[in-house]
C-alpha cells in the first residue's frame, strides 16, 4: 500500500502489508456482531495501520497539522489522512472484513467563506444507508479516529473550534 504524507500526498511511502498484518486486521475485525461494533473495530484497524505507517515512514505524525508543516516528511494534512484511511478501508472491504459497511469516496467540508476551515474525511456507509465520517486528523498517528455520523461531521470545523 502507499502511505501519503507531506500534505496533499506530496510524499508517498510504500508499506508492504505482510501475512501477519493481514491476520492482525482479520483479528481486529473478527467478532463484530453489529454496525456499531464494526465501527469500533474500524477505529482500532486504522490505529494499527497508522502504527505500521510510522514504521515505514520513520516519523510520527503530529495531530492537527498546520501549513507550517507542509512538505515535512511524515506530517499529514487531512488529504493525506483521509486518503490513507480510505485506502485501508478499501483493503478491509476487499478482504470481506467489512460486514455492515461499504466504503464511499472521501468528503470535504468548509471553504473559509462559511467560517469553517476546509477539511476532508474518509466515509463508510452502513447497510441501513447511514453515512459515517472516519476522521483520523485530530489524533497523532496511531490514535483512534473520530467516527461519527457524516451529517454531524459536516457541521463541525468552525474556525477556532475542534
Amino acid at each position: 500500500m502507499v502511505v501519503c504524507h507531506g500534505f496533499d500526498c506530496r510524499r508517498r511511502t510504500n508499506l508492504v502489508l505482510s501475512g501477519a498484518d493481514a491476520k492482525k486486521f482479520a483479528s481486529i475485525m473478527a467478532g463484530s456482531k453489529s454496525a456499531g461494533a464494526e465501527r469500533a473495530a474500524i477505529g482500532r484497524a486504522i490505529a494499527y495501520f497508522e502504527q505500521r505507517s510510522i514504521q515505514a515512514i520513520g516519523v510520527k505524525d503530529e495531530p492537527k497539522s498546520d501549513l507550517t508543516q507542509s512538505g515535512l516528511m511524515g506530517q499529514m494534512d487531512c488529504i493525506d489522512e483521509s486518503t490513507n484511511s480510505r485506502s485501508l478501508l478499501r483493503y478491509l472491504e476487499s478482504r470481506g472484513l467489512l460486514k455492515f459497511h461499504s466504503v464511499l469516496g472521501n468528503v470535504s467540508r468548509g471553504f473559509f467563506a462559511d467560517g469553517r476551515y476546509p477539511h476532508s474525511t474518509a466515509v463508510v456507509q452502513e447497510k441501513s444507508g447511514q453515512k459515517w465520517a472516519v476522521d483520523s486528523w485530530y489524533e497523532p498517528a496511531g490514535g483512534k479516529p473520530d467516527i461519527m455520523p457524516l451529517t454531524e461531521w459536516q457541521r463541525r470545523g468552525v474556525m477556532g473550534e475542534r
